[in-house]
């Protein structure tokens, strides 16, 4: 049991005793066992940590610049207002401070709706945030993954380019969901893809295009198995963790499932399923990120997920739970909790 969990324990049975030391003045049972039960809750209420800010927040992509936390998530909303992306800092992953508003579609005039799935990389003191727009259908309208450029973690941010990165179609895979990675050799590589498709291509030293790999090819599938959307890659002990998510995001099978690899082209063999739905705490556990920091051995799972009692597609919340691995470097279940996490402050 963590620490948190052991104090509030505690302060659960010193309520509790209080209230039996109390009953001889209460008048009757029913008034002992209301008293036991508000005060209990209340107690528990005061240890949540999940939700990690208020509000309708899903996709969150959570990183580390300096010595601060920061998640940049989906505005959970219908899609004609989803026109801006807010942004959330924390010294500590407990304590989080809003950022409104660090890109909206009167920076990016190309964007009129559905902007999604933020990720953020930094690069030569400069902020890069790559996000999907206007959820297009086809090749024949305009939108999908552009990028935009900050002095500031927090923004404001301007389109790069002034048109989509990717504007196109390519094996399938609609152009929404990207995730940037920084690979161990210093290459950046674009991660994306919806309609169960996923493609990885090579970023440009300014992130204006894409270097063609050697078989000439600039769009490489690597599509795993039940892949829908939703793409993620760390590494860890010198292997590729790369994680998607599967099922419907409007439905309580959201998932997270992940596969490991020597090469960050794979072949990724899926491993397992480690997020889904806890009928107890929240349906629609998914579309992830992961969170560490290089001087601790803690891994934290950022995700989004839907209160029990909504039922609404766009009622989606972010959370934070612990990431833990076994002997075999094999990721264990995530247990999705009120509680949440402790806080955490970066050395």
């Amino acid at each position: 049991m963590s620490l948190k969990a052991k104090i509030s324990s505690a302060t659960k049975t010193f309520y509790v005793n209080i209230c039996l030391y109390l009953k001889p003045q209460l008048n009757s049972m029913k008034k002992l066992c209301t008293l036991i039960t508000v005060l209990t809750l209340a107690s528990s209420c005061a240890q949540n940590n999940n939700p990690v800010f208020p509000g309708w927040y899903a996709d969150p992509e959570g990183i580390i610049f300096d010595d601060t936390y920061y998640i940049y998530p989906t505005y959970s909303a219908p899609y004609d207002k989803q026109v801006y992306l807010d942004a959330f800092s924390s010294s500590n992953l407990t304590d989080w401070t809003k950022h409104e508003h660090v890109l909206d579609t009167s920076a990016i005039k190309w964007a009129k709706r559905a902007m999604w799935a933020p990720s953020i990389i930094e690069k030569d003191n400069k902020y890069y945030l790559f996000f999907g727009a206007n959820d297009i259908q086809s090749d024949d309208e305009l939108g999908g993954i552009g990028v935009a450029v900050s002095d500031s973690p927090e923004g404001p941010f301007k389109d790069h380019l002034g048109k989509p990165l990717i504007g196109k179609f390519h094996n399938g895979a609609q152009p929404i969901d990207q995730f940037v990675f920084k690979d161990k050799d210093g290459s950046y590589y674009l991660y994306y893809g919806g309609w169960r498709h996923c493609n990885v291509a090579k970023l440009n030293d300014d992130f204006t295009g894409f270097i063609p790999f050697e078989d000439g090819s600039t769009f490489k599938e690597v599509t795993p198995e039940s892949y829908v959307e939703g793409p993620f890659m760390f590494i860890k002990d010198g292997k590729y963790y790369f994680m998607w998510s599967e099922g419907g995001w409007t439905g309580p099978d959201y998932s997270v499932a992940y596969a490991i690899a020597d090469s960050p082209f794979g072949p990724f063999e899926r491993v397992d399923k480690i997020l889904q739905q806890d009928p107890d705490i929240a349906t629609g556990a998914g579309h992830h990120s992961v969170i560490h920091d290089k001087n601790s051995d803690d891994y934290y799972m950022v995700y989004h997920r839907r209160p029990l009692d909504e039922t609404d597609q766009n009622s989606r919340e972010t959370c934070i739970d612990k990431m833990y691995f076994d002997e075999n470097g094999h990721i264990k279940p995530v247990k999705i909790t009120n509680e949440g996490v402790s806080a955490d402050p970066l050395k």
